[in-house]
């Protein structure tokens, strides 16, 4: 069974996961009436379109609703634009508690099946949830289906295979016998009696095998960890319009499992938590209550960082004052020597200067005049 070694991040136990496809027309103005008609026949609480230019290029809506009387969901679809396919949408709902699979799809808070039926494709095959979908009569599109089936993490697909042509009571589909929150995530795969073996031929390589009769829960991508094939085939599925307890056992159990969060499913999950706009009053109120305390909170580590650093200029100012105080108090002994002097003068330069001295007393001993009585020195 391949599987892959980096961490996923788990599907919280509150929260409830589906993506589709909507093949009909306008798909944006089947939700807003389907949205008011819930709203007036207070199925749901409330319901909120996002203005287009914030959300896109898909168009967001959210809804509020209440189960089991007293737990809050809310839910928040993305639509996305649309394609020769049609157009697919995503949906993310969270509860106050634990989801609880008795709880109504949360489908429900934005598409009403009784007036429009196009919305209901699972976006990965374009097959319907929650029907009876029999595999292609060709070998190579079985695998193809089969390979996309596996690499699907937003549904549950499962595959029965008919031991013999089944009658009318045998055509109920498996949906029929799942709790409410599972109808809408479950895509169930018929293999005709003669397609065991290419069935099983397509899901070799990842080690799981439909038995004769039975029926197998595929793993989805990436495995969910401790995923055992065995432990998700059932022997023995009686297609006699009785319930197939063990299958409806296995589908639980695997829905119990810790699955990873599908691709694009952590986005729309923070987008639902962060980005909520649909509000009670009360909701109003206290996240103005949490901005007010974030901003004080802020506002008080703004305060205690200014003190700090004031508290430090202080103290530098303190020390710089008491090493002036403390250089100036230094014994003379202790300071530093005088530059030295120029260096001594050479024997030349000496001689020279004491010669520059006598040239002034040479000079003015001629000069200077005879006394009167004093014989003329001979001229010779």
């Amino acid at each position: 069974m391949p599987n892959s070694s980096t961490a996923h991040a788990t599907i919280p136990p509150t929260v409830w996961l589906a993506r589709g496809r909507h093949t009909g027309n306008r798909a944006d103005e089947a939700l807003r009436r389907g949205l008011r008609r819930l709203k007036d026949g207070r199925a749901i609480d409330d319901f909120l379109e996002l203005p287009a230019a914030d959300t896109a290029p898909d168009l967001v809506f959210e809804s509020r609703t209440r189960v089991a009387r007293e737990v809050t969901v809310r839910a928040r679809l993305s639509l996305a634009p649309g394609t020769a396919e049609g157009r697919e949408w995503t949906l993310v709902a969270e509860a106050e508690l634990p989801w609880d699979r008795a709880w109504p799809s949360p489908t429900g808070m934005f598409w009403e099946p009784e007036q429009d039926a196009d919305w209901n494709h699972d976006a990965a095959t374009g097959l319907r949830p929650g029907e009876l979908n029999p595999l292609p009569d060709d070998d190579k599109a079985v695998r193809r289906l089969l390979r996309d089936c596996v690499r699907d993490a937003w549904h549950i697909h499962v595959v029965v295979h008919e031991a013999m042509t089944t009658d009318e009571r045998g055509r109920v589909p498996l949906a029929h016998w799942l709790p409410p929150g599972l109808r809408h995530r479950v895509v169930e795969h018929r293999a005709a009696p003669q397609q065991l073996r290419v069935a099983n031929w397509a899901l070799r390589e990842f080690g799981v095998q439909v038995p004769r009769g039975g029926a197998a829960v595929l793993p989805g991508a990436p495995v969910p960890e401790g995923y055992d094939a065995g432990a998700f085939a059932v022997r023995a599925v009686f297609l006699d319009g009785t319930e197939p307890a063990g299958l409806v056992d296995a589908v639980t159990r695997y829905d119990a499992t810790a699955r990873a969060l599908p691709d694009g499913a952590r986005a729309a999950l923070t987008a639902l938590r962060e980005d909520w706009h649909l509000l009670t009053l009360a909701e109003e109120l206290e996240r103005e209550r949490a901005l007010v305390a974030m901003y004080a909170e802020a506002l008080e580590a703004m305060t205690k960082s200014r003190d700090l650093y004031r508290e430090a200029a202080e103290r530098a100012h303190e020390a710089l004052a008491a090493c002036q105080d403390a250089s100036s108090d230094v014994p003379a002994a202790r300071q530093p020597p005088a530059a030295p002097g120029p260096a001594p003068s050479s024997p030349l330069q000496q001689l020279t200067r004491t010669l520059e001295r006598l040239k002034p007393t040479a000079r003015s001993r001629r000069a200077t005049p005879r006394e009167p009585g004093e014989p003329t020195p001979d001229r010779q």
